[in-house]
């Protein structure tokens, strides 16, 4: 009965937190654990996603027909899984569109995993928040199904969104996206921006910011801090296309549909 309520409260779960499990409640036998682990599996009442991780089979379902939470995988493929880009935007709930695509920050060296059509893809911390030892800046915890997901803060997540648009479903998804977004806490966006030390990335807060400076109540000190930063020569906002208008104030060059947001017309 013990292990029927860790099943129920567990929709997913690593083999460490199992083995936990068992050995606070006297089985402490590692051979036993892994055999009590391999006959639930074969009884149908978990499902392998990978080696070490499991999701729970809830009773009268099959375990080749349930569904299972893309972001509670993510979440649990390693211990130290952080969900970033845009896997966190649409978890806080403003992502313009979903994605098959579910990306993690982790310390662990790992390749994308794919499982059932979506493909879990780690990515290694910015080199700049590793020297500075700020990898947890702006962080938060919520729940799914009662198990805790790590991920990144709004105002994290819309920085990172603009330094790597390639994990974020391109320039129109992360325009839409953010322009949906009524509030950001300026100071934690600007903190963690001037952090990632890319003055590309700086620049490019600063437009977008200045872009609805109003409706986020930007003011000119908040576009002072980020000015500082900015760089020397002008840089492109889409570097692979390498087309736009150079915007003066944030040494930019920015594409024309972005400038004028012209989405509908491309």
């Amino acid at each position: 009965m013990k292990l029927d309520i860790f099943f129920a409260q567990n929709p997913i779960f690593r083999w460490q937190i199992f083995s936990s499990f068992l050995t606070s409640n006297g089985s402490t036998n590692l051979p036993s654990q892994r055999t009590l682990l391999a006959y639930h599996h074969k009884a149908g009442n978990i499902v392998m996603i990978r080696r070490g991780l499991y999701a729970c089979v809830p009773p009268g379902e099959s375990p080749n027909q349930i569904s299972i939470d893309p972001y509670l995988i993510a979440a649990y493929l390693h211990n130290d899984s952080l969900l970033a880009y845009h896997t966190a935007l649409s978890l806080h709930g403003y992502a313009y569109s979903l994605r098959s695509e579910y990306c993690y920050l982790t310390h662990h060296f790992a390749l994308p995993f794919y499982f059932r059509d979506i493909v879990y893809k780690p990515v290694a911390y910015p080199n700049s928040l590793l020297r500075r030892k700020q990898t947890s800046f702006a962080i938060q915890t919520l729940y799914r199904n009662g198990l805790p997901i790590k991920l990144t803060s709004l105002e994290r997540t819309m920085v990172d969104l603009l330094d790597r648009p390639d994990l974020s479903g391109g320039w129109e998804e992360i325009w839409r996206s953010l322009q949906t977004v009524q509030y950001f806490n300026l100071d934690i966006l600007i903190d963690y921006a001037l952090l990632l030390d890319n003055a590309t990335t700086i620049a490019k807060v600063g437009f977008f910011l200045e872009q609805h400076k109003e409706r986020l109540m930007v003011t000119s000190l908040h576009l002072t801090r980020l000015l500082a930063r900015i760089p020397k020569q002008p840089h492109y906002l889409t570097p692979k296309l390498k087309i736009g208008s150079l915007v003066h104030k944030w040494n930019l060059i920015v594409p024309q549909h972005i400038l004028l947001n012209q989405w509908d017309e491309l």
